[in-house]
C-alpha cells in the first residue's frame, strides 16, 4: 500500500520503519521544512532517535499536499492536541482515506477522544486506533514489542492488524474503542505521578502503589464512559500504564521526576524538549472524571500539583492521607 504517517516524531518515525519493513511504500511528513532537510542531508532522525540511520527507501517530505495527494492510508503521529488542526488541513486536500491514530489523549475543551475528534473533522473514510506498550526507541530497533488495534469497522481492524504485524511488532485486535482510548489517555497522568515519587525516591513500594491504584481509575473512568471493564487488564491499559511509569524512554515520567526533583514546571517541559501528553491532558481527565462522577484520586492531585495547589510532598502527604475504604 501507498501509506503516509503524519508527524515525523519519534514514533511516527518508528512506525514509518516497520511498514517499510512490511513491504510499504511508505512517506514520512513533518511540517518543519528544517528538521525534513536535516534527515534528507543526514540520513536519520537525530533530534527524536539519535544514533539510528534510516532506509533510503522511507520517503519524507514537508509538504503536506505531496505526502497525501494519493495514498491509501494516513497514520497519524501527530501530538493529540493538534489531531484536529491537521485532520482539518487533510481534509481540504483529500477526503475518504483509511486513518490510523496513534495519538494518545483526550482534546482539551471539548474533552473528545481521538476518534471523536476524527468524526466531527474528516469525511468520509474508516477509523482505527493503534494502541499499546511500544516505546519507539525500542520498535525502532525491532525490539519485540506487542500492541493492539481498535475500531468500529471490523473488517478495517482486521486489515490494520495485518498492514503493520511482522515479527517483532504484534498486533491484537480489541474492539473496545473507548476503553483503548481511554487507557492510552489516562496513563500517561499517572505515569507523572509515578516520575514525581522516583524523583522524591520514595521507592518501589510506592511506584506499585500508585500503578495498581492507577489502573483503578482508569477502569472506573472507562466503564463510567462505557468502555469495557477486561481492555484495562489488556495492552492498552496495564501494559502501556506499566512502560510508562516505568521506563526510561518515557517523557510522562522525565517530568514528573524532574518535578519531583524540585523543577518547576516551565523548565521540566523545556527539558523534556518533546510533547508530555500526561502534561496537556491531565486537565481534561479531571473535567471528565466530574462530568461522569468517577473518583480519580490520583489524576486530580496531579491536576492540583501543576496547577500551583501544592508541592510534590504535599501530593504525597494528600493521598496518603485519604479516607480509609475496602479495596
Amino acid at each position: 500500500m501507498k501509506i503516509s504517517v503524519i508527524g515525523a516524531g519519534s514514533f511516527g518515525t518508528a512506525l514509518a520503519l516497520v511498514l517499510l519493513n512490511n513491504g510499504h511504500d511508505v512517506t514520512l511528513y513533518g511540517r518543519n521544512p528544517v528538521q525534513i532537510q536535516m534527515i534528507e542531508k543526514t540520513g536519520g532522525n537525530h533530534r527524536y532517535l539519535p544514533g539510528l540511520m534510516l532506509p533510503e527507501e522511507l520517503k519524507v517530505t514537508s509538504d503536506l499536499e505531496k505526502a497525501v495527494i494519493d495514498c491509501e492510508l494516513l497514520v497519524m503521529a501527530v501530538p493529540a492536541q493538534q489531531l484536529r488542526n491537521v485532520l482539518n488541513d487533510i481534509n481540504g486536500i483529500r477526503k475518504g482515506v483509511p486513518v490510523v491514530n496513534v495519538a494518545k489523549g483526550i482534546e482539551q475543551g471539548t474533552l473528545m477522544r481521538m476518534s471523536q475528534v476524527w468524526e466531527d473533522t474528516y469525511e468520509g473514510s474508516s477509523f482505527a486506533c493503534l494502541s499499546g506498550p511500544s516505546h519507539a526507541e525500542e520498535v525502532a530497533r525491532r525490539l519485540p514489542s506487542t500492541v493492539c488495534v481498535s475500531s468500529q469497522d471490523p473488517e478495517f481492524m482486521a486489515q490494520v492488524q495485518q498492514i503493520f504485524m511482522n515479527e517483532y511488532f504484534r498486533v491484537y485486535t480489541n474492539h473496545d474503542l473507548v476503553g483503548v482510548e481511554l487507557g492510552g489517555a489516562v496513563k500517561n497522568v499517572i505515569a507523572l505521578a509515578c516520575g514525581i515519587s522516583d524523583g522524591l525516591e520514595l521507592g518501589d513500594n510506592a511506584k506499585a502503589a500508585l500503578i495498581t491504584r492507577g489502573i483503578a481509575e482508569m477502569k472506573r473512568l472507562g466503564v463510567a464512559m462505557g468502555g469495557e471493564a477486561e481492555t484495562f487488564a489488556g495492552l492498552s491499559g496495564i501494559g502501556d500504564l506499566v512502560v510508562t511509569c516505568t521506563s526510561i524512554h518515557s517523557r510522562n515520567r522525565r517530568f514528573g521526576i524532574m518535578l519531583g526533583q524540585g523543577m518547576g514546571t516551565e523548565e521540566a517541559l523545556k527539558k523534556v524538549g518533546m510533547i508530555v501528553e500526561g502534561y496537556t491532558t491531565q486537565d481534561a481527565v479531571c473535567r471528565l472524571s466530574d462530568k461522569y462522577g468517577v473518583e480519580m484520586p490520583i489524576s486530580n492531585t496531579m491536576h492540583g500539583l501543576l496547577l500551583g495547589e501544592m508541592t510534590a510532598e504535599e501530593s504525597v502527604i494528600r493521598l496518603m492521607g485519604r479516607q480509609r475504604k475496602h479495596e
